[in-house]
């Protein structure tokens, strides 16, 4: 995996030559944040070498086997991932996958998408796939934080109106466009193809546009893409949360994972398209293994407490309207924002509407692709599409219909998490083993912790 080295003597004479003083040498943590320390540029081959800085991963993890006395983990970059950060050109980044005692780590969520594209690779298959991300922009009010754009101060103008919605805003988009004119502006210098940029349901949310790539760099996107949008942020005085659903009136901060496969040999060629624009037998069978493994999956890709918070249907609270249009049940249909899995008119690329932006891209993309690769490979039935709203749905019509509803909780996610052997296979024994202690604890902790709902609906009553 080392990089040539005429190949990163070259990049150094690039990035010197743009004045790049410091190197951000990625890894990623189990959460799917970045990870590094900070190397000036003069260490560039040390860091390509396996020379640069190490970490005490198993320190800021609950790896469950390693402790205090045990071997350092190290970081080796990806040269094919490296940019010049586009708010600030005198800094450098690139993602590193993580290596303990010469051989992969098996913790390194790098790592285990690898394993999956080697896997397709194998059956001589790659994956295509991009994120649809969407994130609120907020400002800081004393301390309390508030919606930067759409939304007055309820101090001074009282209850806010819950019905007036905030998507596709033309005044609300001018108002985001400072903010939002760098962003294109960056998005623009990294290549990535951004065709537009959207005013989303919740006010003073946005979503970003932006072209397909193999499943390693689409996942290296979404999470530099997290990093991009905070550091210009703070230049605006703002911040963003990518939070799942922030208050009970916000619609949910989706990041929806769209995936196509191709022949390795033919990359042109779309697998999930089939003759006379319609989709193709073996996107169907790919629907039937992410069917089978869709309440693991949903673990991975709505990954915490806050994100079963968006996957429902109505709710009485929801500003600009009362249907989410988040999905609630294991199925797919033609266009049917209410499953979750989605066949879209535009595209020929299976979309899966249930992630949210606090996904750790590597494992979300892992388990999709081994589960389309398994539906593939054992050409699984995914049953008839679901081309009606799914949330008025009753019990009876579901169990006629075999259709499941997707996991209540994290608790439920987990637990199906943890019954499914693909999960297990895919991550391997020790990132199973892991993020399940994580995500259980997580549950434990919430579980245990009174909120206000509880002190406002009991405290007096009782």
């Amino acid at each position: 995996m080392r990089a040539d080295p005429a190949e990163v003597a070259d990049a150094r004479a690039r990035l010197e030559s743009a004045g790049v003083e410091y190197v951000f040498s990625c890894w990623i943590d189990l959460l799917g944040v970045p990870k590094t320390k900070p190397v000036p540029l003069s260490e560039f081959e040390r860091l390509f070498c396996g020379k640069g800085p190490q970490f005490a991963v198993h320190s800021v993890s609950m790896v469950p086997e390693l402790g205090p006395a045990d071997p350092d983990q190290i970081a080796l970059p990806d040269l094919s991932s490296l940019v010049i950060c586009p708010w600030d050109s005198r800094l450098a980044w690139v993602f590193a996958d993580l290596f303990f005692e010469g051989e992969p780590y098996d913790v390194c969520p790098r790592q285990v998408l690898r394993r999956q594209i080697r896997a397709a690779a194998e059956a001589g298959l790659q994956f295509v796939a991009g994120f649809e991300p969407e994130f609120i922009v907020l400002r800081s009010d004393d301390g309390r934080p508030v919606k930067a754009f759409g939304q007055d101060d309820t101090s001074v103008g009282g209850l806010p109106v819950k019905r007036q919605a905030f998507g596709y805003d033309a005044e609300h988009s001018l108002d985001g466009m400072p903010f939002l004119a760098d962003i294109v502006v960056a998005l623009n210098k990294l290549g990535w193809g951004l065709s537009n940029v959207v005013a989303e349901g919740a006010f003073s949310q946005f979503e970003l546009d932006y072209g397909p790539a193999d499943a390693l760099a689409a996942a290296d996107r979404l999470v530099f893409l997290r990093v991009v949008l905070k550091e210009i942020a703070k230049r605006h005085g703002l911040f963003v949360t990518y939070m799942a659903k922030p208050s009970d009136g916000d619609w949910r901060n989706g990041a929806h994972i769209n995936h196509s496969v191709t022949p390795l040999d033919r990359p042109d060629e779309n697998m999930f398209a089939g003759a006379a624009d319609v989709w193709s037998e073996a996107s169907f069978h790919a629907l039937g293994g992410l069917m089978r493994h869709g309440a693991a999956l949903t673990a991975l890709a709505c990954s915490n407490v806050n994100s079963y918070k968006g996957l429902i249907g109505r709710t009485a609270s929801l500003e600009g309207g009362t249907l989410t249009w988040a999905p609630t049940h294991i199925c797919y249909g033609h266009n049917n924002r209410s499953a979750m899995l989605r066949l879209p008119q535009t595209r020929k690329a299976i979309e899966n509407r249930a992630c949210d932006m606090c996904v750790n891209p590597y494992l979300a993309l892992a388990m999709t692709l081994g589960a389309s690769l398994e539906g593939m490979r054992e050409r699984l039935d995914p049953g008839e599409p679901v081309d009606k709203p799914l949330y008025d749905l009753t019990d009876e019509e579901a169990k006629t219909r075999s259709v499941e509803r997707l996991p209540g909780n994290l608790l439920e996610a987990i637990d199906a998490f943890d019954r499914d052997p693909l999960a297990r296979e895919v991550l391997g024994p020790t990132m199973h083993e892991m993020f399940s202690r994580y995500k259980r604890d997580e549950w434990q902790r919430f579980h245990d912790h009174v909120t206000e709902w509880e002190q406002a609906e009991y405290l007096r009553f009782y």
